[in-house]
């Protein structure tokens, strides 16, 4: 097997990036979501309940975040000193909120008020205790530093996606791309849905451990192209991939010590 992509997303939600190559540290990849968007409540907003965050393209230089959407001129964002304590999916954070000007600028895409702050001390937020040890620590990702996703996984679910479709007169539908489940690392080779019995695995010259497989939820049935929600893949994965009431595509990761890693990287079942 073989590294296929590397991609990171700056601000929880929105567009990502693919990558050639990255740093690896203990709260996941450099770089990635280190900031989020929340209302006024400071109660995370994510493209689950507001699809049209995945239309802002969020570019780093930096500590400085560049945001880019047709709706207003571009943004450059400089994290501001005020602090407030933010909850992503039942762990609060400390976060240091992104000005007026930032929060301005998303109300105006949303169409809702809306602030974005910024992760200033990675190592500020532990992972779920049940899967990680007591110093493991993750950015603003749902829940673990990296997730794997496999390009073999999802050619035979986008198989299963076209019966699915088949039994119920559909027209065949266009193949889902892997954009839709964003992932950080997406390997090629291997049998599909191997990855669901991995424990430890290499990267180039970085080891990881496997933490528990990923649920997946509404966000993985938006277009990324239109920003609309349709049935795929929930209603397929339903019927191949559910268990313990939930659906599964992909792997969590936490690496056990930094390094880089690279596009066409051996990957290695340890």
């Amino acid at each position: 097997m073989r590294l296929a992509s590397i991609h990171f997303f700056p601000v929880k939600s929105t567009a990502g990036h693919d990558v050639q190559e990255a740093e690896v540290h203990p709260w996941g990849l450099a770089g990635d979501r280190r900031y989020l968007v929340t209302d006024e409540r400071g109660e995370l907003i994510t493209a689950r309940e507001q699809p049209l965050l995945l239309s802002c393209v969020a570019e780093l230089d930096g500590d400085a975040l560049t945001l880019t959407r047709p709706h207003a001129a571009p943004l450059r964002v400089t994290p501001g000193t005020g602090r407030s304590t933010v909850t992503v999916w039942g762990t609060p954070v400390e976060v240091t909120d992104c000005g007026d000007d930032a929060a301005a600028w998303l109300s105006a895409l949303l169409g809702r008020p809306a602030r974005l702050h910024w992760l200033d001390d990675p190592t500020r937020r532990p992972v779920n205790p049940v899967y990680g040890r007591p110093e493991d620590r993750v950015s603003l990702a749902d829940g673990y530093p990296l997730l794997l996703a496999s390009a073999t996984s999802l050619a035979l679910l986008n198989e299963w996606v076209a019966q699915t479709g088949a039994e119920h007169g559909e027209e065949a539908p266009a193949p889902l791309p892997m954009s839709r489940f964003r992932p950080n690392v997406v390997v090629e080779g291997g049998a599909a849905f191997a990855e669901d019995e991995w424990k430890r695995v290499r990267i180039g010259g970085v080891d990881f451990r496997v933490t528990k497989g990923c649920d997946r939820c509404v966000m993985t049935t938006v277009d990324t192209a239109t920003y609309r929600k349709g049935k795929e893949p929930i209603r397929t994965l339903s019927r191949h991939r559910k268990w313990d009431g939930k659906v599964w595509f992909g792997i969590n990761l936490i690496p056990d010590a930094p390094g880089r890693i690279a596009v066409g990287d051996p990957v290695t079942v340890l």
